[in-house]
This record gives structure tokens, sequence and C-alpha cells, in this order.
């Protein structure tokens, strides 16, 4: 077939799709973005080529597009026409279940080719039932032990002097008894086939102490050469992704997978990344890195178990591993006292980050961290070694590989703690051109100090334009939010596509008519904004009255927990009782909590943090206002964006409007984007932040933001905007 026929076959998908939707509307702006990806992706090569063509395409498709229906319907007949698969990427579980149980289903009803789809999660979602079996098989006695060993939390005694203690709530015996009764109950599903193995899929979530002791992971998973593996719940459930035409997945397995084989090769099928403003974010958390240095005591078991499996399977080790982890435990805790010393002086020194400028370390630190790094690595050769021999003897003797793969496990659980020293101590050793962001924290929530140290990249563009873009052939980036300020430019930058000649991007308008459904006020206070306390005060006020005036539902977004909790104890009883704060109950029940009340008739207000400014879905009464309590800007003190802003400063460039004001941007239009999702909903955006009319970058934050009817407030007198 030709690239114009193939086009026509997915227009044609699409156009079939629509007309069989219930209530069909011609949506000028979904057309258009169907258009735009047949056209583009009906040329992409796969596979084997020359000089293969590249293509892809970012979509702004504003709120009430379709944008799932127009991607799909066209994205999924490319695909099988090109019999190759497609890969749709989201950011949220929610975004999933709405393409696994309701979107997917009605395609594969109405495309004219049939085809399959399955969900793809990461290896940590599923139970290993060689671990499972572990523990319901002991014995009294052998429980016991097993259950110390590896559930003990760190008991320790505070590594630094402390002024103070707090009792630990933790009966060991009790903890124990109900784990035994949770992996009994979960051990008893699997075998009459109630379970599925999915953790997704239980009645009730475990906690994650209790999970992750049972949970499948790579590190210790012997694959082909277990004896559970026909039947293992992961490798299961990624059969089922062979006979796929389309897999669900999210964007972190699919960074983390690259090369893995775990999801189809990207060079090889196409690939949709809905939500794609998280790309950057998910991009900089899979190539952050993490060391714990208090909790350590897992070093002074980690001879005792190499020396145990050594001996079992007769294989001296290579190295002297007593030695090597008392060194690096000792090297730990010198950089652990080395970084207290650091922390301010006063009563809350214990809670802080403190972060390196422009990633430079102090001299003291450097020998300790070397030598950090060298001890590691020379465990890590021996702990390899080991695995690799286990691995090797259940291929050669199928019939000890029960045995086996339990003493693979016992290495595996050691593996990532010693993973982390090792990537992390590395980056805080890099000195390259474009420094990294390098800090420690200090935490005592727990009643002991936790201290740790962290290591991030700063240019999220650069990571996926080296581990992503690279691999790709055919990419749609999609959301209601990639623009900021009335341009792609900063998402682009930001994911590293700024350059890439094979870039196409669209803007579809939403079919709602915002300046006749709604409007955007921005109230005028007296104080202003940078004056934390008596902003937040006169906020406050002016919040109160006009919360009292809410007849069906809202939403309040703050900017901080502070700023929420002083607006919660500054309620009065009258406005109380509608109340429903963020924290108090699982998302869930919050959102239950406020549909019951709407639809009995009562008002109802949600209290909420940032991640309530996004894929939140609350039309007609259930959201008739949006309270915007401040512009959400990002936190000052955070230790990646501090070091972005340091190193562009460096080079003569202002971080304030190249990454602060268009990423302010972006969440702003998300944030107001909570208040009309239907084409027959009325809504008001009230904003109480002056500097989104007043100040110059206000003013562009608000060209980014959907046509809404604008007016400012001052005290009750409303004007229009011009």
């Amino acid at each position: 077939m030709t690239c114009e026929q193939w086009s026509y076959e997915a227009m044609s998908a699409f156009d079939k799709v629509v007309a069989s939707s219930d209530g069909f509307r011609t949506r000028q702006g979904q057309s258009e973005m169907a258009k735009h990806i047949s056209e583009k992706f009906s040329s992409v090569d796969l596979g084997e080529h020359q000089s293969p063509h590249q293509a892809i395409a970012v979509i702004q498709a504003g709120t009430g597009v379709g944008k799932s229906a127009a991607y799909a319907s066209t994205m999924i007949t490319l695909a099988l026409a090109k019999k190759t698969r497609l890969v749709i990427s989201t950011a949220t579980v929610a975004l999933q279940e709405q393409l696994m149980t309701k979107d997917l289903p009605a395609l594969a009803k109405t495309l004219p080719t049939p085809f399959v789809f399955a969900l793809a999660k990461g290896r940590g979602r599923y139970v290993c039932k060689l671990k499972l079996e572990r523990f319901v098989g002991l014995d009294g006695q052998a429980m016991s032990e097993e259950f110390n060993d590896l559930f003990e939390q760190d008991l320790e005694s505070p590594p630094f002097n402390m002024d103070f203690h707090k009792k630990r709530n933790n009966d060991t015996e009790v903890s124990q008894d109900r784990r035994m009764k949770l992996y009994d109950a979960m051990a008893g599903a699997l075998s009459i086939g109630q379970w599925d193995g999915d953790r997704d899929s239980l009645a009730e979530q475990p906690l994650s102490s209790d999970w992750s002791a049972v949970a499948a992971e790579r590190h210790s998973c012997t694959a082909r050469h277990c004896p559970r593996y026909k039947e293992c719940s992961y490798y299961t459930a990624r059969s089922s992704l062979v006979q796929a035409d389309v897999i669900v997945a999210n964007h972190d397995l699919v960074l983390s997978s690259l090369g893995m084989k775990a999801l189809p090769d990207l060079n090889n099928c196409l690939v949709v990344f809905d939500e794609g403003h998280h790309l950057p974010a998910v991009a900089l958390a899979q190539f952050s890195n993490t060391m714990d240095l208090s909790n350590l005591r897992w070093l002074d078991k980690l001879p005792k178990t190499l020396a145990q499996v050594s001996e079992k399977i007769g294989m001296a080790l290579i190295q002297d591993v007593q030695t090597l982890s008392q060194q690096l435990k000792n090297n730990l805790g010198d950089v652990a006292r080395l970084l207290m010393d650091r922390l301010p002086e006063g009563t809350q020194r214990y809670d802080a980050i403190q972060r390196f400028k422009n990633g430079v370390l102090p001299d003291d630190l450097q020998p300790p961290l070397n030598l950090i790094h060298g001890l590691a690595k020379g465990i890590s050769v021996a702990l390899e070694a080991l695995g690799a021999e286990l691995k090797l003897r259940a291929k050669e003797d199928p019939t000890q590989a029960v045995n086996l793969a339990l003493l693979y496990a016992q290495l595996g659980q050691l593996a990532p703690r010693l993973n982390q020293i090792l990537s992390t101590s590395s980056l805080w050793l890099t000195h390259g051109e474009q420094p990294l962001a390098k800090w420690f924290s200090s935490d005592t929530r727990t009643g002991l100090v936790v201290l740790a140290a962290h290591a991030c990249p700063i240019a999220p563009g650069d990571l996926l334009r080296h581990h992503l873009w690279g691999h790709v052939r055919g990419a749609l980036i999609t959301s209601a939010s990639l623009m900021s300020c009335g341009s792609f430019d900063y998402f682009l930058e930001e994911s590293g596509l700024s350059v890439n000649e094979a870039v196409s991007t669209l803007s579809v308008s939403s079919p709602f008519d915002y300046s006749t459904q709604g409007r955007l006020t921005v109230v005028l206070t007296n104080a202003a904004p940078k004056d934390v306390t008596s902003y937040t005060n006169e906020m406050v006020d002016i919040l109160c009255d006009d919360l009292s005036k809410i007849t069906h539902g809202a939403l309040v977004l703050f900017t901080s927990r502070i700023q929420m909790q002083v607006a919660v104890e500054r309620l009065p009883d009258s406005i109380i009782e509608k109340i429903l704060v963020q924290g108090q109950m699982s998302r869930t029940r919050l959102l239950a909590a406020h549909t019951a009340r709407i639809e009995a008739g009562l008002p109802s207000v949600i209290f909420g943090m940032q991640s309530f400014g996004e894929g939140l879905d609350l039309p007609g009464k259930m959201c008739e206002t949006v309270f915007i309590t401040k512009l959400p800007f990002s936190p000052p003190s955070d230790p990646v964006e501090e070091a972005r802003g340091e190193w562009l400063k460096s080079l003569g460039r202002d971080p304030f409007s190249e990454l602060v004001v268009p990423a302010t941007g972006m969440k702003l239009l998300q944030w107001t984007g909570r208040a009309i999702r239907t084409e027959e909903d009325i809504a008001q955006v009230i904003c109480y932040d002056r500097r989104l009319i007043e100040q110059r970058y206000g003013r562009q934050m608000i060209k980014g933001l959907p046509p809404y009817a604008l007016y400012r407030r001052i005290g009750h007198d409303l004007v229009k905007q011009d």
C-alpha cells in the first residue's frame, strides 16, 4: 500500500468511529487531529531501513476534543495496516482504566479489522509465587527467623545525638501474625484461581512493606530457570502482550524498559504518549538516584548471606566481602557525619535539605566517596559472579532449580541497595560541562534521623533525546496542556525535541465556547502575594466570603499545605461542614463523598493541593467554581530547579523567564481546565493572585489559557478586562 492509501484507511476508520458514537457531533478539532495523525504516520518507516523516515507529532488537544478517539482509531488502523503494534503510554492509572474499560472495547466493536489489546505493568505489580510459597510453607521456628530477617525495620539507635526520641509503635509479633494471615489468604486464592497474582486485583491493597517481601523483582528472578516460571503471574501477563496488537502502558514503564524487551522495540512499532506533558518529569525521576546513609544494618548481614550461598553451592567468593562490607559501612558513616556537620544550627536542624552549589562537592567528601564507590563495586562483582553461577547451575540441573532460585532471591534482596550506592556515588563524583543537582536530606518523621544523598540530572530534554527519541520511529505526544504562554517552545525544549527535524506541532481548539460558558476573575488584594503572611490572611478572608455563596460544587486549589491549613483553621462553622480536605481521606473516598453531597442537593467544596489541579473530572454541578489561591509557582527550595536556575544564570540566561514562567503557565492551564468539562457547563475561575493581570509574565500566562471572559475584582466591584 502507498502512504496515501494508508492515510485514507486511517481517516476512514476515524469517520466510522465518530459516526457510530452515541450523540455524534462533528468536532473540528478532533477531525484536524485525526487528519494530522493519518498524514504524518502513514509515511513512517519501521524496522530495518537504510535511512528510515521518522515522525514525531506534538498535538495539544483542548478539553472536550475527544483526543483518545482521534488517535486510537487512526493509530490502531495504521499499526494493523503496517503489520506492527501500537503502544499507548499514559501518566495516570485513571486514563489507563478509561482506555482499557471504555475506549478500546468500544473501538474493538467498531473498527473493521479486529484487534487485541492488553495492559502492561511493571514486574513489581505481580507476586512471586516462589517467595510466597517460602513463607506459607515454613514451620513455625524457621518462619520466625525468616520474618525477622526480611521485615525487621532498622531499629538501631539514631546514628547521631538527638534531643528527642519518639516511641516506636512496632509490635513484631502482631505484624508477623498479620502478614502470615495475608500470605495464607493470597496463596489460597492463587491455588484455586480466585486471584491472578496482580496486586491491583486484590480486594484490599496490602501495605508496601508486606507486598515488597513477596513481589516479583528483576534482581531476585531467575526467569526461565525458575521452577515456577510456567505459572509465574508476571510472565503469564507478559505472554499476553505478545498476542496484543495494542499495549497500554505508562511513561515510567516505557522509559525503564528501554532495551530490555519488556515492550515492543520502539523502532518497530507506533507509540502514543498521552498526558505527554509528564514526560520530562518522568525522565528526571528515572535517571535520579538516592542512597540511604542511615539504615546500614543490611551491610552487617551481607557477608553472612553471601558466605552461606557460596558455601551451599561450593563456590569460593572472589572477594573478601566481610572486609569490604565493613569498610563500606564505615565510609558511609564518615560521609553521613560530614554531611550532618553541614546542617544549620537550631532546633529544627535535623529536618533539612542542603544542596551543593554548582554540583561541586567539598574536598573532604571526595576521599570517602571514592572509597565508597570502589568498595561497592568490589562487592557488586562478587554478588554478580555468585548470581551468574546460580543461574548457570539451575540451567544445567533443573532438579535443583527450586533451591537455587531461593538462593538467588536472597542475593536479589541485597542488589538494589548496593546498586543505589554505586549509582549515587558515581553521580556525586561526576563533574561535567553541565552540572548535576546534588543534595542531601535529613528527616526525623520516623523518630530517627534518616539521612540520604541524592543526585539528579538537570536537563530532561538531554535524557529523552539520548535515551528515547533516537529509538522511536513514529510517536504521537498529546495532552490538553503542552503549550505555555501560547507557545510549544517550552515543552519542545524540556522534552528534547526542539531541534528534531521529524517533529510537527499542532494545536486543536476545544469545542467549548469559553467566552460564554466561563469567566476568569482576578481578585486584586491589597497585600502583595510575596508578603506571604499578610497575603494569606487577606486571601483567606475573601475566600471564606466567596465560599459562603457556593450552592453546588467547587474546588479550591492551594500551593502549599501551610496555606491550606490556615484556610481550614479560619473557616467559620457555617462553611466548615461543606469542606472536604485532601489528605483527610483517600482521593477515591473524598470524590465519592463530594459526588454524594452534590447528588443530595447539598453544597460541597474540595480543598486540594497541586495534584488535584490535574486529572480531576467534575462536570456540571460537581464543580461550578475553581478557586486558585495563588499562582502555582514551583517551591523555590526544589533542589533540581535550583540547580537548573543556577546553571542558566552561569550562562548569562534568565531562569525565571525560561523555566519558571512557562512551567507555571502550563500548570495554570491544567488548573483552569478543571472548570469547564462539557459543552453544557457554565463555570468560573477565581484567582486571588493579582500578578496574573498586573505583571507582564502573568499576562503571558493568560495568552496560553482558553479564551475566558476576563474580569478583575476590587472588593465587590467587578470590571471586565479588554
